[in-house]
């Protein structure tokens, strides 16, 4: 019987290999055949692909205020002999070169507030970089090196074809030990609520992942880079085979962006709400499964309500690929680009139907209007828009919300000291509806004898009083 099986085997195994380069990537995988194929090795592999992985070092001063700052005692007998301390922490990650002209794609975090950034590249060369672009909601920034000469670079695979089981390497430099290789297997798809951001679409991996591979490369076995390795599930700060990626497809648009000179990533604007399909829910609307996007509320017209969305329905699939939760759609939608029409499948009352949607910027509604508050008033040091769209999704608030927002109170300001935050929605002074920065302007140049000022602070009013 162990006979007939490798006479079997065999020839089948030479099949495989004489597969055609153009036939199907599912019909070339195949589980290793003999223990020869279980002795391959991944180092050619590595050494065709390693030189495209960087370390990353940011550094970035704190200002820590003297406790004693503001005390008249202190002051008066010390003066500056006790002033504000600065102290630098510095910050390791990792970083892919996806460009040989030394651009770099690399996780938000590992940046955020750098005042000076290094990248060290694997012959050890150091080179400093500046941040192109950088996104706290996708926790994906570019730099680019001031080189001129062609750099060793992963291209981008296409992370849509990655399928449960496939082999994958990780690289990266976990906890600043220095270039490391792990591998493993695709754990799982579409995963989210994996960190506290607004994205949540992830590829599941158990290749070991710690800190220090952030912002380093999930690669694939043809050489391609797949994902960014960004977190990873521990309770005690090490691997414990659960770590997450962002998909290459996302990597590739947030790229473009980057290459097109633009200032910040804009997503498509859709003017709808959505929220995850409940066991419940799915039973009453008659589908097999719960999934997809249950529709919430459609603003008065925008894209979502020219396509015909209503609330109570159920996206089930963009351009016929599945939606698993809200998060998958909003990748979906980000990944099709802006200037793009996708084709949504949309459940209604036990039946599906096709719905066109298409995807632009944010509309700015009314002229944002920014002002600088100054003069005496609770008011003074706060920095106010106009709300539309467009500014709600820059400052990372619900795009349906309207009126005048503060955008930035300034440091040692009456509105600081008075508590004022950015994205404060000021509602009404004194009893009047406040509705434009002008008019909010206006009203701060009174002199009431009391302010009564009421404001929106994440979805909660409150009120307060000042003289």
């Amino acid at each position: 019987m162990p006979y007939l099986s490798k006479r079997v085997a065999l020839p089948f195994l030479a099949l495989v290999l004489a597969l055609p380069v153009a036939a199907n990537a599912e019909t070339l995988k195949t589980v290793p055949q003999s223990q020869m194929e279980m002795q391959l090795s991944f180092a050619p592999l590595v050494k065709q692909t390693s030189g495209a992985v960087v370390n990353v070092y940011a550094e970035k001063t704190i200002r820590r205020q003297s406790p004693f700052a503001g005390d008249p005692f202190f002051e008066q007998f010390f003066g500056q002999q006790m002033p504000n301390r600065s102290e630098k922490q510095s910050s390791l990650g990792s970083g892919v070169i996806v460009e040989a002209n030394g651009t770099i794609v690399t996780n938000n975090h590992v940046v955020d507030g750098a005042d000076d950034i290094k990248v060290a590249l694997s012959d050890g060369r150091e080179f400093p970089c500046k941040v192109v672009l950088k996104d706290d909601r996708l926790d994906l920034a570019v730099l680019k090196i001031d080189t001129k000469e062609n750099l060793p670079a992963l291209s981008i695979g296409n992370s849509d074809a990655v399928e449960v089981g496939d082999l994958v390497l990780a690289i990266g430099n976990p906890f600043g030990v220095g270039q490391t290789v792990t591998s493993g297997i695709v754990s799982a798809l579409a995963r989210n609520q994996v960190v506290k951001n607004e994205f949540g679409f992830f590829i599941q991996t158990d290749a070991s992942i710690n800190p220090g591979n952030s912002g380093g490369a999930l690669m694939n076995m043809k050489g391609e880079l797949i994902g960014i390795n960004t977190a990873i599930f521990s309770r005690g700060g090490g691997s414990n085979g659960i770590g997450f990626a962002i998909p290459a497809n996302l990597v590739k648009v947030f790229l473009a962006s980057a290459d097109s000179g633009v200032k910040a990533f804009e997503r498509p604007y859709v003017g709808a709400t959505f929220d995850a399909v409940t066991s419940e829910v799915a039973e009453a609307l008659g589908l097999d499964k719960a999934r997809g996007a249950l529709v919430v509320k459609v603003a008065e017209g925008s894209p979502g309500a020219k396509a015909g969305l209503k609330p109570g329905e159920i996206v089930t699939a963009v351009d016929g690929i599945p939606v698993e939760h809200p998060d998958a759609l909003l990748y979906r939608l980000t990944t099709a680009g802006l200037g793009k029409s996708v084709n949504l499948s949309v459940v209604e009352n036990g039946k599906e139907q096709t719905v066109a949607l298409a995807l632009g910027r944010a509309p700015e509604t009314s002229p944002r209007d920014q002002r600088t508050i100054a003069g005496n008033s609770p008011f003074t040091g706060v920095v106010v828009e106009n709300l539309s769209p467009r500014v709600a999704d820059e400052l990372r608030m619900p795009s349906e919300t309207s009126g005048v927002v503060v955008s930035e109170v300034k440091d040692g300001s009456v509105a600081s000291r008075l508590g004022f935050e950015p994205k404060d929605i000021i509602v009404s002074i004194n009893g009047t509806a406040v509705g434009t920065t002008k008019e909010l302007a206006a009203v701060a140049l009174q002199q009431p004898n009391f302010w009564r000022v009421e404001i929106e602070r994440d979805g909660q009013r409150i009120r307060q009083f000042f003289r």
